[in-house]
């Protein structure tokens, strides 16, 4: 199985010449989240995909427009199912609804919708991939919660985990007061998640490209801070958009 880095949050995984994108993203929110601190490519500049799983609604993980040019409005799509009317109203017109511990087949991928936190209080799952003989957890942007021990417990452990790292805080329109907690893991947050889930592996997702302070500000010092953590309890594969980890 190949794990794929794409930008921002987003992954792309292969197996035996098929493919599935998670959270692929083209079209950066950057009214909300400012220009992007990374470069953004067409999702077909990646490969095909035989289906598209959505961890939940948000501008950053959810973009319709790119997967309708990309892969067409006919693509497989599976999203939480408290969103499927967002999404079938988006153009897409095979949209799945996916509630937590459901499973589906798509070629030679089982695909499970596990449990994520999100920082808004919006549906959110997790996306466990499994073929050929491995499985992999793609997280979306949750924050810290009390599921991981229940993850592993009922799926077991992952040869890799692709987790937030940024720690972002984030003031949400309309809200008050304004929060100074972090709206999805931080790097010490995203090690310990991984090491419960006995990942084989920590692949981070879900930094670099936004950091537009006051409205949404990314965890200092990320990166070391990263691998201090996780220096003799868990091996990372730090991927830069295109690069590829066979587990």
């Amino acid at each position: 199985m190949n794990i794929q880095k794409l930008p921002w949050a987003g992954i792309r995984v292969e197996l035996e010449g098929f493919a599935i994108a998670i959270d692929p993203l083209y079209h950066f929110p950057a009214s909300r989240l400012g220009e992007p601190k990374e470069p953004f490519f067409p999702l077909e500049s990646f490969g095909s995909a035989i289906a598209v799983l959505i961890t939940h609604q948000h501008a950053d993980h959810f973009d319709p427009q790119a997967i309708i040019s990309a892969y067409g409005a006919d693509a497989s799509v599976f999203v939480p199912k408290e969103i499927v009317d967002l999404a079938t109203s988006s153009g897409l017109k095979h949209v799945t609804g996916a509630s937590i511990g459901e499973t589906f087949n798509v070629g030679p991928f089982t695909i499970i919708a596990a449990q994520s936190v999100d920082g808004s209080g919006d549906p959110q799952v997790s996306w466990i991939v499994r073929g050929g003989g491995k499985q992999m957890i793609h997280a979306g942007d949750t924050l810290w919660h009390g599921h991981w021990w229940k993850l592993v417990q009922a799926y077991g452990a992952f040869d890799a985990a692709c987790l937030p790292v940024n720690g972002a805080v984030l003031q949400f329109p309309g809200v008050a007061p304004h929060s100074d907690q972090p709206i999805c893991l931080t790097p010490e947050q995203a090690v310990m998640a991984a090491q419960i889930l006995g990942a084989k592996t920590l692949v981070p997702i879900h930094y670099k490209a936004a950091h537009h302070p006051p409205v949404y500000t990314q965890t200092p010092d990320l990166m070391n801070r990263l691998t201090q953590s996780a220096k003799d309890r868990i091996h990372l594969s730090i991927l830069q958009t295109k690069e590829i980890v066979t587990i």
